[in-house]
């Protein structure tokens, strides 16, 4: 039979092993070592820049992060796209007006409907965005009738004066043209802006008239 000491000695041991047990299984809930909070008390763990495209993303420590996540002002592509992207989308949008009353397919007038719908939207965005960030970049000389994709005026006005199946081949032939060279832009300025809205609104346009563009293609 066990004396009272005995009992109190077990009773200890055993508590003791019961609180090693606990910490251990905490550590490996938790995943903690010395390293990393080390380097939480750094500012946190590190971060993956994503690449522009065709380049692959980078490491970033906490304070390098932070640094990137100041630097968003526009600089000059970044003003040279919006101010050339809404001439662009206003030019669309002439071409679309065309289809109401000329287009003979339905899917060309329902197309040429999305197309306006979308596009008048961005043009109030991106004059919107021009307004909120004006600046000692800003300017208009751009030489419009060269940017990639847009008809020209002998183009516009053929499309004018045509009707029916001659009118819708001719919309999607220089729409999906005008489409293609959009997104020319577009790419270029993801690899040569800087302001996080305009990278939204060129992916924005890759995206949707690389769709378009699909749909265009098979009415043809």
């Amino acid at each position: 039979m066990s004396t009272p000491h005995v009992r109190r000695e077990a009773i200890v041991s055993y508590a003791r092993s019961l609180s090693a047990l606990l910490a251990v299984a905490v550590l490996a809930l938790t995943g903690c070592t010395d390293d990393d909070a080390k380097e939480g008390g750094k500012g946190g763990p590190a971060v993956i820049q994503p690449g522009k495209p065709g380049e692959s993303g980078r490491t970033l420590s906490p304070e390098e992060a932070a640094e990137a996540g100041k630097d968003d002002a526009p600089n000059a592509a970044d003003y040279a796209y919006v101010q050339m992207m809404i001439k662009h989308h206003e030019q669309a949008l002439v071409m679309t007006d065309l289809a109401a009353d000329r287009a003979s397919s339905d899917k060309v007038g329902k197309l040429a409907e999305r197309i306006a719908a979308a596009q008048g939207p961005e043009i109030r965005a991106m004059k919107g965005w021009l307004e909120q960030n004006d600046g000692t970049h800003r300017h208009d000389g751009h030489d419009h009738a060269s940017m990639p994709g847009m008809a020209t005026a002998a183009q516009l006005e053929q499309l004018r004066g045509a009707r029916g199946k001659a009118f819708d081949e001719l919309f999607l032939t220089l729409m999906i043209t005008h489409h293609e060279g959009a997104i020319t832009m577009a790419t270029d300025v993801l690899g040569k802006g800087n302001n996080v809205m305009v990278e939204q609104m060129a992916n924005d346009v890759v995206a949707q008239q690389t769709a378009e563009i699909g749909r265009m293609r098979g009415l043809l």
